[in-house]
């Protein structure tokens, strides 16, 4: 059995799956703040899998953990998780004596795209496009995700396609995570609210020009996701997850529109049916968990092949 994590910056996801690839436990709880608080919310985790029904300690083989940030590759060192408090942590140095099995970390859109992958049938080509605080998307094929030479790749985020749109985090004007990440929609939304996207689509429908406004830049930015994902690497689906998709079919219904939109003006991008190729994750799958423990479990397999 192996177990998969999801570290969030306010939750994290546990799930332990079976031989055949099974869910057959599944448990959340708060995640801590800071590099210790991150390794204990880890560890308490996995007991608490190993404490659920037909799930415990003694069988789980492997653990694998989708983390916010960057991961050195070849390495379980997690650097600039700046929304969990850590700075540097080698996350398999401090938790694999302790759980006493092999430990895999991916950074967690990475994982959520394995997970996704798997759930999306596993075959083919996939790329799962993040739509949170941020944007940025995984590309797996035939069940190998692509990482990229420098692990890059699917930093569709911070492709600039106004130069004369909003400041980026990043220092560029009219990237695509600044017209369609959460975060940069609330800031220039700057209305207090629980669910400030929400918030905007209700204003846009009620007739709110700056509403309509952000709402128009979210579907222009994602659409423009889907084409780059599509164009670069052909994929067969581009499948969206994170929180933004809570909107569900008001969101869905935008970007399909923006998308129809260029089709009609050029045959080209007409041929390429992306209207088509977009769909969205089921509501609560535990993609970055379930894929997090596909990490862990090669990470098993090669330690079989090491040790023979």
């Amino acid at each position: 059995m192996k177990v998969g994590l999801d570290v969030g910056g306010t939750k994290t996801d546990a799930v332990a799956v079976d031989a055949s690839g099974t869910i057959v436990g599944r448990v959340r709880l708060a995640t801590g703040w800071g590099a210790d608080a991150v390794i204990g919310t880890v560890l308490t985790a996995v007991r608490a899998l190993g404490a659920e029904p037909g799930v415990a300690d003694d069988v789980i083989r492997s653990v694998g953990i989708g983390i916010p940030g960057q991961i050195e590759p070849g390495t379980g060192r997690v650097v600039h998780a700046v929304n969990l408090g850590v700075d540097e942590l080698d996350l398999v140095a401090a938790t694999a004596p302790t759980l006493g099995v092999p430990v895999g970390v991916e950074n967690d859109v990475k994982a959520a795209a394995l997970g996704a992958f798997a759930l999306h049938g596993g075959s083919g080509s996939m790329a799962y496009l993040n739509l949170g605080t941020g944007v940025a998307a995984g590309i797996v094929s035939e069940g190998s995700l692509w990482r990229g030479a420098r692990g890059t790749a699917g930093e569709v985020g911070h492709i600039s396609i106004d130069p004369n749109g909003p400041l980026c985090r990043c220092g560029q004007r009219g990237c695509i995570e600044a017209l369609a990440g959460g975060g940069a929609i609330a800031e220039r939304w700057a209305r207090s609210g629980a669910l400030p996207v929400r918030d905007v689509f209700d204003a846009a429908d009620a007739g709110d020009t700056r509403a309509r406004e952000l709402r128009a830049g979210l579907a222009r930015g994602v659409a423009a996701a889907v084409r780059v994902l599509v164009l670069t690497a052909d994929v067969d689906a581009v499948v969206f997850g994170g929180g933004i998709t809570a909107l569900g079919d008001r969101l869905m219904s935008d970007v399909r529109a923006e998308l129809a939109a260029s089709a009609e003006a050029s045959p080209f991008m007409r041929s390429l049916h992306l209207e088509e190729r977009v769909e969205l994750l089921p509501a609560g799958s535990p993609a970055a968990a379930l894929g997090a423990a596909l990490i862990g479990a090669a990470r098993d397999a090669e330690g079989a092949l090491t040790h023979g």
